[in-house]
């Protein structure tokens, strides 16, 4: 059955999202803390490697190249947002990652700078990120514009790799107040406009990006019922004519869960066997009334990039957290990686128990550094068959190998714990529902 909005793109309609509950194959393990952590001065969240434009993970002199936000550890966990800035990390194994300090200087656009992607083509290198607030404003602002940095180079000098400047930055696109909201237009929640994730189809070898937004909902849609059309979370799309990183025209949204979730973050697609696979972070706190869903990765499929897309897993949940800790991981990614996927995530607040992400709001600054972990998370083995997939297994904290290394085998006996599975812990509490600026 077509599941769109009047025809024109792909929706997450509620009948499907109304199947959200744990299974053995979407709950991650519990995931602990990493024996040793390459940042133990910052927090650590969004995280992606530096890709080649079809996608696979960039290798450089045998470097590979991660990129993160962060902020200083001696801040709280929600203030890490109003200072957010992108560091990169190194390795020659992508196991073992070293520390090589802020990839920009003082010059980045915005306040601070959220998540995007990382491009190198051919020596050159794009970073896009999310340029976020006003630099002429001394008061905190929410303004969010699609921006890259570019000029940059990877210098390998005495066996070593670093990013060297000089940077140029520029705005790329601003919402367009037709299929993207504009923030003056948006209501009393989280306004999105962020997470640029280049993206070269090699079905057709056309150049685009996606990323997070929101669509004004239709009259209708919801059956007109306006508390439910509040949550209007989309994934946007521009294309590049040329395939030039720097030029980019907007297109119609590609996906929307408009009546069914207000904020689909971190939007990246992964092609597999002539198949759209196309992944967002949601939290327990953004679903729309009536509806339940826990802090997890969503999936959806497709014959072509633009759609139709359909939910995996019957739901859309792929991974979630587990009910011992329902916010111990969140914003993941996932790699193609030869049969399988390979997701990462950043490890949240691994030994919280509590019902809504309010809770922790609530506690002490020095509460509230003890229980973030703010590091990566032991990486995902995702089996993927078609319109199924499910957790088969996992790697070390911090492990992103390139496809070109062959992985261990699986452990057959791998499995959860029964109680792991509860359906209730992290479930939405309608009272839990944000309407303010991220804090989690």
């Amino acid at each position: 059955m077509r599941e769109t909005n009047a025809g024109q793109w792909s929706r997450w309609s509620r009948a499907r999202a109304d199947r959200i509950e744990r299974t053995e194959g979407t709950v991650a393990p519990p995931a602990g803390l990493p024996e040793s952590d390459p940042a133990p001065d910052h927090h650590v969240w969004d995280t992606w490697p530096l890709r080649t434009r079809s996608g696979e993970i960039a290798t450089v002199d045998g470097w590979q190249v991660l990129i993160s936000l962060t902020a200083p550890a001696d801040v709280t966990p929600g203030e890490r947002h109003d200072i957010a800035e992108h560091r990169y990390f190194v390795s020659r194994d992508g196991r073992e990652w070293t520390d090589r300090g802020p990839v920009f200087g003082d010059d980045a656009l915005g306040t601070r700078q959220w998540a995007g992607s990382a491009l190198y083509d051919d020596g050159d290198l794009y970073f896009f990120y999310t340029a976020a607030g006003d630099a002429d404003t001394e008061e905190l602002t929410y303004t969010q514009r699609l921006a890259v940095g570019h000029g940059g180079t990877l210098e390998t000098d005495d066996g070593e790799l670093t990013i060297e400047g000089p940077w140029s930055h520029e705005v790329l696109l601003e919402p367009d107040g037709e299929w993207y909201e504009t923030q003056a237009q948006s209501g009393e929640m989280t306004y999105t406009f962020r997470d640029p994730w280049f993206f070269e189809d090699p079905e057709t070898g056309r150049t685009h990006l996606v990323f997070e937004s929101n669509t004004p909902p239709a009259a209708d849609d919801c059956g007109g019922d306006t508390d439910q059309q509040a949550f209007n979370g989309c994934v946007g799309l521009a294309v590049s004519p040329s395939g030039d990183p720097l030029e980019w025209e907007f297109r119609p949204p590609i996906f929307d869960s408009v009546c069914v979730n207000q904020e689909i973050e971190r939007p990246h697609i992964v092609h597999r066997e002539g198949r759209y696979y196309l992944f967002v972070s949601s939290h327990v706190d953004t679903f729309a009334p009536g509806l339940s869903g826990y802090d997890a990765l969503y999936g959806f499929v497709a014959d072509s990039l633009d759609g139709e897309y359909r939910p995996l897993n019957e739901s859309g949940l792929v991974v979630t957290n587990p009910a011992s800790a329902p916010f111990q991981a969140y914003s993941w990614l996932a790699i193609g990686h030869g049969e399988e996927l390979l997701v990462s995530g950043f490890c949240n607040y691994p030994d919280f128990e509590g019902v809504t992400i309010g809770e922790l709001a609530a506690l002490s600054g020095p509460e509230q550094r003890k229980r973030f972990a703010g590091t990566l998370t032991p990486t995902l083995r995702l089996a993927v068959d078609g319109e199924e997939t499910w957790i088969h297994g996992t790697l070390d904290h911090w492990a992103i190998p390139s496809e070109a290394e062959t992985l261990p085998p699986l452990d057959e006996d791998w499995s959860l714990p029964a109680g792991e599975l509860d359906p209730e812990p992290g479930l939405t509490r309608t009272a839990s529902r944000r309407e303010d600026g991220p804090f989690w």
